[in-house]
């Protein structure tokens, strides 16, 4: 996996791959609902990449983001762009289902475009698994998909589609549904692909 998304961003310039965005306004919104305008609320942007969310992220005055991806040449291309401001984000290079994250670290974790490509029960699984340890209780979760109408393969790879139920269930009772909304996006090329947005609360562990 590692080496297809490093072949990726090593033929392909950033703005030309197909999730691109000039600004993930719809992550944004939901990151700062989830937030709660708390600008000192930790938070994990996974599959950041080279996306500019992380670069808004800091406009906007949060000052503890993380940033994972799978692969280093995404990071380094967000890092160039940032300069100085590179040095003040925490920057992870790693599979999110391996990756050895802190426990109870993070107050939102946020995710667009990486676990529809979890193509096994077990990827799943280790994936939620790594939410339920690395947020805290009460903390956010917010992923985004392909919807039911979303595309099946996406960058040479199979991709699941979701619907908020199917979604929900893949991450279990601890998780509160707060909010969904449904987007087409325009891919660089001209087409449109569904995504599905969720935002999900950890429910602090039954005694």
């Amino acid at each position: 996996m590692q080496q297809h998304w490093d072949n990726v961003y090593n033929t392909k310039a950033a703005n030309q791959v197909s999730w691109f965005r000039p600004h993930l306004e719809t992550s944004l919104a939901f990151l700062e609902r989830a937030a709660g305008g708390d600008r000192s609320a930790s938070i994990l942007d996974v599959g950041g990449g080279a996306s500019t969310l992380v670069d808004d992220l800091i406009e906007r005055g949060y000052h503890r983001v993380a940033v994972l991806d799978i692969t280093q040449a995404a990071l380094d291309l967000a890092q160039k762009r940032l300069g100085d401001a590179a040095r003040t984000v925490q920057w992870i290079h790693a599979d999110v289902t391996q990756a050895k994250l802190p426990a109870g670290c993070f107050d939102v974790w946020h995710d667009r475009a990486v676990f529809h490509f979890l193509t096994t029960p077990q990827q799943r699984l280790a994936y939620a698994g790594k939410v339920v340890s690395a947020l805290k209780p009460g903390g956010h979760l917010v992923v985004s998909t392909f919807g039911p109408e979303g595309p099946t393969r996406c960058s040479g790879l199979d991709a699941v589609r979701y619907d908020a139920a199917s979604l929900h269930a893949e991450f279990g009772e601890r998780f509160r549904l707060v909010a969904t909304l449904k987007e087409l996006h325009q891919t660089p090329s001209g087409a449109a692909q569904q995504f599905l947005y969720c935002h999900f609360t950890l429910e602090p562990q039954p005694h």
